[in-house]
């Protein structure tokens, strides 16, 4: 509180008794630091500016505000000889916001076996929120400066809005070749979070994309999970299926785009920002997509998502589809967490295979989404955050229980030679399903960021996926209105 000359003194403390007392009794009862009291105190005396300015007043004014001037550096001075003798004082806590209400408990673990590894007096308060609520909040929260986060998880799909203008989060590159992180994280997965050279988080899951079957209703059709090896034989299989049994063979959704053009070895954005670099293969993806559901090889689910909690209780529940695209995130949460009735009825295979115009066979995986961490560039505690970040990544037992409790596979190699990744999973009917990630691992391609990859994402997902399996537009025409529109847009939110 700095008043540069007298009569700004004199004129902001005027009516200053009545509004210290009103703003003391006002006020709930809590413990802030003493320095940051006296502050508020100042701040409190200049409230009332339209009262008058009579000698009676001035008489105590002036030396009152002297006095309290002389007050708060003397208690600095004192706060600031304290902390000479004492060396340190615990700082306020690290701030962790999440994207994931499933992962609260995850990261409120993580913060216990920090303090119990590295620093005892470690403080962290964990907040977690919706996964498009939290680019929301975190938007409002950089743009207005009130109650930043210094550690941010963030979804790879959402990271991209932040890419327009100044990045708000702080550049790791260094600290990550210090940590040797450049050599210890999945290849596919170091540019994840980052744009034109620069990068800003870390990812956590490897989100290997496979194919869950119901091992069930395989034996049941005698269907050889080992014989989809193409596309073209999962379809021909999918219209015998749909022939005898009256089933669809694969379950459909919007995310299936991005994710069978990775597996092709395309992508939303090239490298140079262009929108669908390859037209050809994103017309050919489409038009694969709503074949299926014209010949009821395909379904799509009630609310046309496959992570809807309503495709889970009745679709799927029920055994009217025997297949779903996903990645490791996907079985080992959400198929977990929504069918753990179906325990042991779950595997998991390699994507079939694409045949690519010049005769090859496409990758057998692709990937799409996961979290990833990173550093508020208006974090006042950026070291102690790059550290919690840093152990979280790096540790055994972190990585271990990210997998065993249900969360994802992780991203951080050396973490893939623990035999409690490799044992068989019950709940994938005693498969081997660590193992056949990091089979995949190798194959899994690159995600080109973009500003606009999140409206990419959702503007096929809420405006043209209906339009194009029912009908209503052709392939060529979702993509080049898509292409207009993402080319005129604004990057970012």
């Amino acid at each position: 509180f700095t008043l540069t000359t007298e009569y700004e003194i004199l004129s902001g403390l005027v009516g200053s008794e009545m509004c210290i007392r009103e703003s003391i009794e006002a006020q709930p009862k809590i413990t802030i630091p003493l320095g940051q009291a006296l502050g508020q105190v100042l701040n409190t005396l200049a409230c009332r500016t339209s009262m008058a300015l009579t000698m009676p007043v001035l008489r105590w004014i002036f030396p009152g505000a002297i006095f309290l001037m002389k007050l708060k550096n003397a208690i600095a001075g004192l706060v600031a000889l304290g902390l000479a003798y004492t060396g340190s004082v615990q700082a306020k806590p690290v701030d962790i916001w999440i994207s994931s209400f499933q992962d609260q408990l995850y990261y409120e673990n993580m913060v216990k076996l920090y303090k119990e590894k590295v620093d005892k007096n470690f403080e962290a308060k964990v907040q977690a929120f919706g996964f498009r609520e939290m680019p929301e909040k975190l938007a409002v929260s950089i743009k207005t400066g009130i109650n930043p986060p210094d550690v941010v998880q963030l979804d790879e799909v959402l990271f991209g809005a932040f890419l327009a203008g100044e990045v708000p989060f702080l550049e790791l590159g260094d600290r990550i070749k210090k940590a040797k992180l450049d050599k210890n994280i999945a290849k596919s997965r170091q540019s994840l979070f980052a744009y034109k050279g620069k990068t800003y988080g870390l990812p956590q899951s490897l989100s290997a994309m496979v194919l869950y079957y119901r091992t069930d209703l395989f034996k049941e059709m005698d269907i050889d999970p080992a014989s989809l090896t193409t596309w073209e034989k999962l379809v021909s299989t999918g219209e015998k299926v749909v022939k005898d049994h009256g089933k669809a063979m694969i379950a459909l959704d919007p995310t299936y785009f991005g994710i069978l053009l990775r597996q092709r070895g395309s992508d939303l954005f090239g490298k140079d920002g262009s929108v669908y670099p390859d037209r050809e293969a994103a017309i050919e993806v489409l038009g694969w997509m709503r074949k299926q559901m014209e010949s009821g090889v395909g379904m799509v689910p009630e609310r046309a998502s496959i992570f809807d909690p309503l495709f889970f209780n009745s679709a799927v529940q029920f055994g009217e589809v025997l297949t779903v695209v996903g990645a490791d995130w996907y079985g080992l949460d959400m198929l977990q967490q929504f069918t753990p009735d179906l325990k042991g009825k779950w595997g998991a295979m390699p994507l079939p295979a694409w045949k690519l115009p010049n005769g090859k066979l496409s990758r057998r995986t692709s990937t799409f989404a996961g979290q990833g961490l990173m550093i508020n560039k208006g974090s006042k505690q950026p070291d102690a955050a790059w550290k919690f970040i840093e152990f979280v990544i790096t540790n055994k037992e972190s990585n271990a229980r990210r997998f065993l409790d249900g969360n994802s596979f992780p991203a951080y190699t050396p973490a893939w030679k623990d035999e409690r990744l490799l044992q068989p999973n019950e709940f994938f009917s005693n498969q081997k399903f660590g193992e056949l990630l990091v089979k995949l691992s190798p194959e899994v391609p690159e995600v080109v960021g973009h500003p606009n990859r999140a409206k990419a994402i959702f503007l096929f997902q809420e405006t043209f996926f209906n339009s194009l399996i029912y009908g209503e537009l052709k392939p060529a025409e979702v993509v080049d209105k898509m292409k207009t529109m993402l080319e005129a847009a604004e990057p970012g939110f």
